[in-house]
């Protein structure tokens, strides 16, 4: 996808899986590097995207999501099943970086708008998500993908 300042965001692969075992592990997500290869090797053949930012080491973040068509909507929705950035490496844009390139795949996918669970207990999260333009009053936030120039939501 891109390299800035020494950050890479590319599609993660089976050899991540262990520094993206660990990222999650610090989340509270217990999944084995094997599992977790199979995982990401599951979502992007069902044509999901799993997306890994490093900076110099280990992954420093992780963004994944699945178009999902539902009966309410026209267009397929992005929804964003894990968004994480190691504690070390939060505010320094990560997080946003990862959410644009995210949204960039969405777009590709034919989707229309952006949609994340955040749980209870995921302050952290929640406001990041309506910083970075998702509304929503409870759980579900979403957020439209607009193209470049347009002003239709």
């Amino acid at each position: 996808m891109g390299n800035r300042y020494g950050l890479e965001i590319r599609a993660a692969a089976g050899p991540d899986a262990a520094g993206l075992a660990n990222l999650l592990g610090e989340a509270g997500i217990a999944v084995g590097a094997i599992d977790l290869a199979a995982r990401l090797d599951a979502l992007q053949s069902s044509g999901g995207t799993a997306l890994v930012a490093v900076e110099w080491g280990p992954p420093s973040g992780l963004i994944a999501l699945s178009p999902v068509r539902t009966l309410d909507a026209p267009k397929a929705l992005g929804l964003i099943t894990i968004l994480v950035v190691a504690s070390d490496s939060r505010r320094k844009g990560i997080g946003r970086v990862l959410l644009k390139a995210a949204a960039r795949a969405a777009r590709q996918a034919g989707c229309e708008r952006l949609i994340l669970s955040v749980g209870p207990g995921q302050d952290a999260l929640h406001a990041f998500c309506l910083a970075a333009g998702f509304t929503g009053d409870g759980q579900i936030l979403t957020r439209p993908l607009l193209k470049r120039g347009s002003t239709d939501p």
